[in-house]
């Protein structure tokens, strides 16, 4: 009995091959929807997971528990004109009340600059931010040439600059800048020191940045700037990050008397919040490529399942011979299945390689996104998509080929 049922399964399969290769062009054809369905799976989760990939290394250079405390303001009192802000004496209750946190730093934006920065007949739109010289440690900020800012130059106030490389070649900077001036909204500063290239983040670049001291760009902000700030902080080793922002929030809550109806008026930003949010919309976005998809490859299967139909009704008379010279329903049947899957799953293969051939495409035109790379369950979840469409649209033509009278058949013309 099982030889039997191998020898049909042989039989069958053997046939199917024949059949394929005998109408290769409609073969082709046939599969054209799966291959399309398939090649764009392939594509789209390429993409996704070279952007995961890419954005998981760039945040890991950031670390992964880094903090920074950002004012936020509702919708509502947008509206009113108003705007919260953290203030310096804020970041310095957190300093000195907080245990836990290993290194912290105040940080604000140079709004009486603009974002101009000039080196002779050469100029650029820059973030310009004032800081201290432990924010060096707490975002991995590492001087190429020259060095970081330091507690004097923040003491004495000094005109001084720790410049990203993004804006060293914008200014056309000379190769070694440290010791050059670059001016910045009318006001001359010296070049200290040249950081790390750290490449882009989400398409935005990450080098270009100018630093100077906390206290030069408070004084040149004028008072009325001077609670605009943001705070970044890095926990001790072996303290739960958790628990750290909570004791943050409660004690700024406890400053500004909020109750438990009040809202909190700023924010915490971390690398595993970005990196959340990140997939969050990754795996969005592969969800609905994947139903979209999803459609194109029932499509193909109806495609397959209309040729086999119109394939049984031409080879009605070579479905005859066969019975005739003793084959039996079960080859017959086998015969059109297999012959379904075949033609899915080379339609599977062939969407696997043109869907890594235009992911291929993508990545080289768009470095940015990160290193090509097809996850092994994409591959294997195409293939057993490909082979179970051909097995469910090839059942209704293979039973009707299968259910064919060989004297019927064989009369037909």
């Amino acid at each position: 009995m099982l030889n039997r049922v191998f020898h049909s399964a042989y039989e069958g399969t053997v046939a199917a091959i024949e059949s394929i290769f005998a109408h290769s062009f409609r073969s082709a054809l046939t599969t054209l929807g799966i291959i399309i369905g398939v090649a764009a799976v392939i594509t789209v989760v390429s993409i996704m997971e070279g952007l995961s990939q890419g954005v998981g290394n760039q945040l890991k250079d950031l670390g992964s528990d880094m903090v920074t405390i950002k004012a936020h303001t509702n919708t509502e009192l947008e509206m009113l004109g108003v705007t919260n802000q953290l203030t310096y004496d804020d970041y310095l209750l957190i300093k000195s009340k907080v245990p836990g946190i290993k290194e912290i730093a105040a940080k604000m934006r140079a709004f009486s600059f603009g974002s101009e920065a000039r080196f002779g007949q050469y100029s650029t739109h820059t973030q310009v931010i004032g800081t201290e010289s432990d924010y060096q440690n707490v975002v991995n900020i590492f001087p190429l040439e020259g060095r970081f800012l330091s507690n004097t130059d923040d003491i004495k106030r000094r005109r001084v600059v720790f410049v990203g490389s993004s804006v060293l070649k914008k200014l056309n900077l000379p190769q070694h800048p440290v010791g050059e001036f670059i001016l910045l909204g009318g006001e001359w500063f010296k070049v200290i020191g040249v950081a790390e290239t750290r490449g882009s983040l989400f398409g935005f670049d990450q080098d270009n940045y100018i630093i100077a001291p906390f206290s030069t760009i408070r004084s040149l902000n004028g008072s009325d700037r001077t609670n605009n700030i943001d705070i970044v902080f890095r926990p001790e080793a072996g303290v739960d990050l958790t628990l750290l922002n909570e004791r943050v929030r409660n004690l700024l809550r406890s400053k500004y008397r909020l109750t438990e109806q009040d809202q909190d008026f700023f924010e915490f930003e971390t690398a595993e919040r970005t990196r959340k949010q990140f997939s969050d919309i990754t795996d969005s976005i592969t969800y609905v490529a994947a139903g979209v998809v999803g459609i194109s490859l029932i499509v193909g299967g109806i495609g397959i399942m209309n040729i086999m139909l119109v394939s049984v009704t031409e080879r009605t008379k070579e479905i005859g011979i066969a019975k005739a010279l003793g084959a039996t329903s079960r080859i017959i049947l086998t015969q059109f299945l297999v012959e379904a899957s075949v033609l899915a799953l080379f339609g599977g293969i062939v969407g696997i390689l043109l869907g890594y051939l235009l992911a291929g495409v993508v990545f080289m035109f768009m470095p940015v996104i990160g290193s090509l790379s097809v996850p092994t369950w994409a591959i294997w979840l195409a293939l057993g998509f490909s082979g179970t469409i051909g097995v469910v649209f090839g059942i209704a033509p293979a039973i009707k080929a299968s259910k064919l009278d060989p004297i019927d058949a064989l009369r037909y013309e």
